[in-house]
C-alpha cells in the first residue's frame, strides 16, 4: 500500500476513538420547534436541537428528508429562496435570530457555511480570503496578510499555496478548493460552521483531510455537518441527529445512535433496509 493509503486507514482507526471524547455541556446554538414551508409544502416539522461548543454534530437521513433544509435555516439562508417561510426559534448568543430584523450580513460572519461543491470566487487565492474582511472594513495590508496566513493555516492549506497566493483559486485541486472555502469562512472568525456534504465530490484522501480539519476546527466552535456517508458521520461526530420525511426522529451521542438506535426507522436506515 502507498503511504497515503496507510495514512488514510490509520486515521480512520484514530478517529473512531472519538466515541470516548467528553461531551460538552455548553450550548452554542439551539432551535425550538423550527418548521420550514416552501409555499404550501410543509418540509420540516417542529425540530428542536442543541449544538454544543467543541463538538461536531452530524445530520443524517435519506435524501429529501429535511436535513439540508434544516441546516440552511440555522443561518437564515432559506430566506434566499422565494416562497420559503421558517417559523420557530433559532437561539444564538441568547437571542432569537429568526426575526425579520436580524442583520444577515453580520449573522453570517458568526455562522459560516461550506457547501457541497467547492465554490471559490473567480479571484486569486489571496483575494478569496480577504474579500469579506475588506467588505467589513479591514483595510490594513499587514493585518490582511496576517489574516490570509492564519486562515490558510487553519484550513491546513498554507504550506501548499504560500508561494502562489496571487494565482487563481481555480488552479487548485478540488480538495484544495474546498479547504480554501473553509479558510475563507475562517477569515470571519465564526462561532459555528455549517458543512453541507462537504466531501461528496472529493476523493478519499481529500475527504480524510477535510475530516481531520473539522476535528481541529471544533475547538471553541460548534460544527454541524450534513452527510450521507454513515462511516463519515460515525468517524467525526460527537452527536448525531437522524431525519426522516421532514421530521427529526432521533438525536443522541453518536455512539448510541449507531450502536443502540431506539427508533425502528433509524435502525432500518443504518442496516440498509431503506435508503
Amino acid at each position: 500500500m502507498t503511504n497515503e493509503t496507510d495514512q488514510f486507514l490509520s486515521s480512520i482507526d484514530d478517529t473512531k476513538k472519538r466515541a470516548g471524547v467528553a461531551i460538552s455541556d455548553e450550548v452554542m446554538l439551539e432551535t425550538h420547534d423550527v418548521n420550514v414551508y416552501y409555499g404550501d409544502h410543509h418540509a420540516l416539522h417542529d425540530t428542536s436541537l442543541k449544538f454544543h461548543t467543541d463538538e461536531i454534530t452530524a445530520l443524517i437521513g435519506p435524501s429529501g428528508c429535511g436535513k439540508s433544509t434544516f441546516l440552511r435555516s440555522l443561518n437564515l439562508m432559506n430566506r434566499e429562496i422565494k416562497g420559503c417561510r421558517v417559523t420557530g426559534e433559532i437561539i444564538y448568543r441568547d437571542h432569537n435570530i429568526n426575526t425579520n430584523t436580524e442583520n444577515l450580513f453580520e449573522l453570517r460572519r458568526s455562522i459560516g457555511m461550506v457547501f457541497q461543491q467547492p465554490n471559490p470566487f473567480h479571484k486569486s487565492i489571496r483575494e478569496n480570503i480577504t474579500f469579506a474582511p475588506k467588505r467589513h472594513g479591514l483595510k490594513d495590508k499587514k493585518k490582511l496578510d496576517q489574516l490570509v496566513e492564519e486562515s490558510l493555516r487553519g484550513a491546513a492549506l498554507w504550506d501548499e499555496v504560500k508561494d502562489k497566493l496571487d494565482q487563481s483559486a481555480f488552479a487548485l485541486s478540488g480538495g484544495q478548493q474546498q479547504r480554501l472555502c473553509i479558510a475563507r469562512t475562517l477569515a470571519m472568525h465564526p462561532d459555528v460552521i455549517l458543512f453541507d456534504e462537504p466531501c461528496s465530490a472529493l476523493d478519499p484522501i481529500s475527504t480524510l483531510a477535510i475530516e481531520d480539519l473539522m476535528n481541529s476546527l471544533a475547538k471553541g466552535r460548534s460544527i454541524i455537518i450534513v452527510t450521507h456517508n454513515m462511516e463519515q458521520a460515525s468517524r467525526v461526530s460527537n452527536r448525531t441527529a437522524f431525519f426522516y420525511m421532514g421530521e427529526m426522529v432521533e438525536y443522541g451521542e453518536t455512539d448510541q445512535i449507531f450502536q443502540r438506535p431506539k427508533d425502528k426507522r433509524l435502525n432500518d436506515y443504518l442496516t440498509g433496509m431503506f435508503s
